[in-house]
């Protein structure tokens, strides 16, 4: 963690950045290792150009903090402390001024900004979120090694769940068996809600689920991803409950078609546009132009949703190291909702897919 920090340190080195606070959690455990959800409790961690970083966290959590690995000062607070003051004593004594601090603007709430102009009321406060969204862009080995494990139990996931559809079964009933089983394989957390949808309520892309039962005929979507060791992942795959109808499979296999295509341009070098664009082409000129109403894919990683965002008005470059999803879906009222996902790694030459599950229609 700490070759993270140098490197955040040297960017605000040539920017002028006396101290970046950031409270994130996310960001939190990507530069020190420690894993909170704090709730309404500050979590933060300072960082200076020279200085040693300091962590602040509930005064509950120190220990937890100390064995995730963190080297520096810990500074833990009770209910009753006013935690800003501390931070405040400790960041004076690291530096003798702020005249520029490095915040998470996109983050950070109004109360806590306002303590921070509280405390440094000269100061010009700056986003620090496009640093620290180039180094969390390019996966390493050790953090490739949790997605990959992530996106095993994914595939496990769906395989349960296309095993638990039955005539008259909820979706609630199948999202339920589903996190039993991961439960029972040890995972503690889902990158987001499940969603386990049947019938016309697929063609909702976030649709909630309930108690619709599945019947013949239907496509029913699942959508899920698992947390390992802080690392996300995110699958959909849509199977079909017995016969369905040619419009039902043609909106399946355009969907298949799409995101093939848009596999197939990404390398590095490409713009994210143009992979976005390789499936919209598809489906537009399949006719379902307009029932494509959301991006390609994101960024993935410590986030379900990181940068970058995989649009066709997006010119990154794609590079070596990047993990995002690919994600294209057809969502007809009435009629049919199909979505699939991949979460792919780039390679020198193209991709690794991490997801494995199969593409091609399976029918219960």
């Amino acid at each position: 963690m700490e070759h993270r920090i140098k490197q955040l340190s040297r960017w605000m080195k040539d920017h002028q950045v006396d101290v970046c606070f950031l409270t994130s959690p996310d960001n939190v455990f990507y530069l020190s290792g420690f894993l909170s959800e704090p709730h309404e409790r500050l979590l933060g961690i300072a960082v200076f150009q020279d200085a040693e970083p300091f962590l602040v966290c509930p005064g509950m959590e120190v220990n937890d903090a100390r064995n995730a690995g963190w080297k520096f000062e810990i500074i833990g607070h009770s209910d009753t402390d006013r935690p800003w003051e501390l931070v405040n004593r400790a960041i004076q004594s690291r530096v003798e001024s702020v005249h520029k601090a490095g915040i998470e603007k996109e983050h950070m709430n109004v109360i806590r900004y306002e303590e921070m102009v509280r405390l440094f009321p000269h100061a010009e406060f700056v986003s620090a979120e496009e640093k620290l969204r180039l180094l969390r862009l390019k996966k390493d080995d050790q953090e490739l090694a949790k997605i990959r494990e992530a996106c095993e139990l994914a595939d496990f996931a769906i395989e349960t769940g296309v095993q638990e559809i039955r005539e008259g079964k909820t979706e609630l009933e199948i999202l339920a068996a589903i996190e039993y089983a991961l439960k029972k394989k040890g995972v503690l957390e889902m990158s987001f809600s499940t969603m386990v949808l049947t019938g016309k309520n697929a063609a909702s892309p976030h649709g909630t689920p309930g108690l619709t039962k599945v019947s013949k005929g239907d496509l029913v979507l699942f959508d899920l991803g698992v947390v390992v060791d802080g690392y996300c992942s995110d699958i959909t795959r849509t199977v079909a409950f017995g016969d369905i109808g040619e419009e039902q499979k043609k909106i399946y296999q355009t969907v298949l078609d799409a995101q093939l295509e848009a596999l197939k341009s990404i390398r590095p070098g490409t713009a994210c546009s143009e992979v976005d664009l390789a499936a919209r082409n598809k489906i537009a000129s399949a006719g379902y132009g307009e029932f494509f109403p959301h991006r390609l894919g994101h960024g993935l990683g410590i986030s379900v949703h990181e940068f970058p965002s995989i649009t066709s008005e997006n010119s990154l470059t794609i590079e070596e190291g990047m993990v995002f999803t690919v994600e294209p879906g057809i969502y007809v009222p009435g009629v049919a909702g199909v979505r699939i996902e991949d979460d792919v790694l780039v390679t020198k030459s193209g991709i690794e897919i991490l997801t494995k599950y199969p593409k091609e229609l399976v029918i219960v």
